[in-house]
């Protein structure tokens, strides 16, 4: 017992297991699902949609609230929803759900704050005080709208692409399909 035999497998480290939790966390997360376009327009979806949202808090005092509450919710929500969708792409919940599903969630959710966040940021620039905290906040809402058009816009040409890829080819002139071997 004096060699440590007892006590030797309890007590070491087994030199094939990673101890590092950055190795944890980089095993969980898969940046490969998006390519570099879309991916970098969903990190600054999240950081704009963050600022203007940060930047609309900042806010202490207004005379036509409703702007700025609608913003509010605008952006929070924004923000909320492309955190989401990167935590579904980026780690191994992508894999457990279908991904055709993802894809159109993602499509949907992307068009809908497009367009409600650009709405939002309208309703801000005509009810705001101009005051610093309400220009900046202006200023990220539109860029972080613009930044989801821009990924809705791709997405929908990759969705033509896919189509036009998985299209059946007609024949000239009858309009029916027949074998290439016929």
């Amino acid at each position: 017992m004096e060699n440590g035999a007892v006590y030797r497998p309890t007590t070491e480290v087994h030199p094939g297991t990673a101890r590092d939790p950055r190795s944890r966390l980089a095993a969980c997360c898969f940046l490969g699902r998006l390519k570099w376009p879309r991916r970098t327009l969903k990190i600054l979806q999240l950081l704009l949609s963050l600022l203007a949202f940060v930047c609309e808090e900042v806010v202490s005092q207004c005379t036509l609230c409703g702007g700025l509450y609608f913003f509010e919710f605008v952006s929070c929500s924004a923000f909320l929803l492309s955190l989401l969708m990167l935590v579904v792409y980026f780690t191994p919940v992508y894999d457990r759900v279908d991904a055709v599903k993802v894809k159109l969630s993602d499509f949907y959710i992307t068009v809908a704050i497009a367009c409600v966040f650009l709405l939002a940021s309208i309703i801000f620039v005509s009810t705001h005080d101009k005051t610093s905290a309400e220009v900046a906040a202006i200023v990220f809402g539109f860029l972080a709208s613009f930044m989801f058009l821009g990924d809705f816009f791709i997405m929908l040409y990759e969705k033509r692409q896919e189509s036009q890829l998985t299209k059946p080819e007609t024949a000239v002139g009858t309009g029916a399909l027949e074998p290439l071997n016929a």
